[in-house]
C-alpha cells in the first residue's frame, strides 16, 4: 500500500500552506504546529514531512524551535527540509530531533556534496527533494526556475545511488486540483527503480489511489487534510 505522509509547512512559526509555491498566497491553518502534529499521530501516522518555508526562502533553516517542539512532543519520524546548505545545518537538524533531512536546492547546485552526505549519513537519512514546474527543476524555495529536466536529473541521481525522492509539482501544490499524474507516470517509466514520493495537488482519496496505481511509493498530503477534503477515517486507512 502507498504510504500517505502528512505535511506541515512552517512560516513564522505557524502551520501554513502556499498556493502554487507563491509566498504571497499563503493560508495560515494553525498557530501551533505541535497540536497539528499530535492530531496526525492520533490518527495513527508515524511519519511527518516538515518544510521550513522561511528557511527555503532565505537559505538558512529558520524554524528549528518548531522542529524541536514537534520532535519532543510526539514520537513521529520527521523529515525536515528548507534552506539546508551545510554539514552544520544537517547536524543541527538531527540534533533537534529529525530522523531525515530533505535536501533540494543544494542537491541541484552541489550534487557531489549531496552525494557525499548520502554516503556519510546514509541514504535512509538524506533524502532528495525535487521541485518541478512544467517538468523542469525549480530551486531556492520555488523562486528560481532552471532548464534542467526533472526526469533527467532523477535518472542521473539514481545512477549514483539515490533510491528515494520527493517530487513536488509546484503548479499543482496547494491548488487542490489533482496531482501531476502524467509527470509522475513519466518518472515511474523512466526511473522505475526509484522510490517515488509524490507531492502537490491531492484533493481527495481518489488521487491517492491513482498515485498508488501508477506505482508511487508514497504521497505527501497537506491542504486536503487541513480543509477536510480527506476524512479522518480515510486518512486512518493509509496510516502506518
Amino acid at each position: 500500500m502507498i504510504e500517505l505522509i502528512p505535511a506541515i509547512d512552517i512560516m513564522d512559526g505557524k502551520c501554513v500552506r502556499l498556493k502554487h509555491g507563491d509566498f504571497d498566497l499563503k493560508t495560515v491553518y494553525s498557530d501551533d504546529p505541535l497540536e497539528v502534529a499530535k492530531r496526525f499521530e492520533g490518527l495513527g501516522f508515524r511519519r511527518l514531512h516538515v518544510v521550513d518555508l522561511d528557511g527555503a526562502k532565505t537559505g538558512k533553516p529558520a524554524n528549528m524551535a518548531v522542529l524541536k517542539s514537534v520532535a519532543a512532543g510526539t514520537a513521529l519520524t520527521i523529515d525536515f527540509g528548507g534552506g539546508v546548505k551545510t554539514t552544520d545545518d544537517i547536524d543541527a537538524i538531527f540534533n533537534a530531533g529529525a530522523a531525515m533531512v530533505n535536501l533540494g536546492s543544494v542537491a541541484m547546485k552541489q550534487p557531489e556534496r549531496f552525494l557525499e552526505w548520502v554516503s556519510t549519513y546514509g541514504g535512509d537519512r538524506i533524502l532528495l527533494g525535487a521541485d518541478a514546474k512544467n517538468g523542469k527543476v525549480v530551486i531556492n524555495g520555488w523562486q528560481t526556475k532552471t532548464e534542467i529536466s526533472v526526469v533527467d536529473m532523477l535518472r542521473d541521481r539514481v545512477s549514483k545511488g539515490v533510491m528515494t525522492a520527493f517530487v513536488t509539482d509546484i503548479g499543482s501544490d496547494g491548488a487542490l486540483a489533482g496531482p501531476a499524474i502524467e509527470l509522475y507516470r513519466q518518472i515511474r517509466q523512466a526511473v522505475p527503480e526509484l522510490d517515488l514520493i509524490a507531492s502537490g495537488g491531492v484533493s481527495a482519496v481518489a488521487d491517492v489511489e491513482e498515485l498508488e496505481d501508477i506505482g508511487c511509493a508514497g504521497v505527501i498530503v497537506g491542504k486536503a487534510i487541513y480543509e477536510g477534503r480527506i476524512s479522518d477515517e480515510e486518512l486512518s486507512r493509509y496510516a502506518r
